[in-house]
């Protein structure tokens, strides 16, 4: 029987990241304007992570219950190509789109922070969180943020992969002039 794989073994596998929105995306704070219009705030070196992801040839993804032009403009200013709002069902629009994409399970990596997201998380082979998530999403994960959802956490799992695959320092290199 083989050891149990480590958070940057399986970090290592990641051909795909998928990224719930509230929670993961945003700090999970729903702001409506008098007019009834929802505004999100989200993290630019969030934003930047998930850009270097895409430039290290890893695809990207959301998968979020709600629906939103905010999230809409926020993916394709960070290049996301695979955006699906209003799911009622995340596992089976997982099942769909690593089908598409001829991937595995295993090859897929999952941010989530609440019970919604724990189908999915259960199933791919990097489950992540960010550090304020539900506890039962926190227990079942594979690796864990040090910051909160809209704070830096998915900047921190894009790190991660990135320097489990053996991609950072080149990149970080690239962005010095080097």
């Amino acid at each position: 029987m083989s050891a149990a794989l480590t958070a940057a073994e399986r970090a290592s596998r990641v051909k795909l990241m998928i990224f719930d929105v509230d929670g993961v995306l945003t700090d999970g704070g729903l702001l409506f304007t008098a007019a009834g219009d929802a505004m999100k705030s989200f993290n630019s070196l969030d934003g930047h992570g998930v850009k270097l992801l895409g430039e290290a040839g890893i695809a990207t993804a959301i998968i979020t219950g709600r629906r939103s032009e905010i999230v809409a403009a926020r993916a394709k200013e960070m290049k996301i190509a695979h955006l699906f709002q209003g799911v009622e069902n995340k596992l089976a629009v997982f099942a769909d789109l690593i089908a598409s994409l001829g991937l595995t399970a295993d090859a897929c990596g999952y941010m989530g922070d609440d019970w919604p997201d724990l189908p999915v998380m259960l199933r791919c082979g990097f489950a992540t969180a960010p550090a304020n998530a539900h506890p039962e999403v926190i227990a079942r994960a594979h690796w864990v943020a040090e910051a909160r959802g809209g704070h830096g956490a998915v900047r921190e799992v894009c790190d991660a992969i990135l320097r489990a695959q053996r991609r950072y320092d080149a990149l970080l290199a690239a962005a010095c002039g080097a």
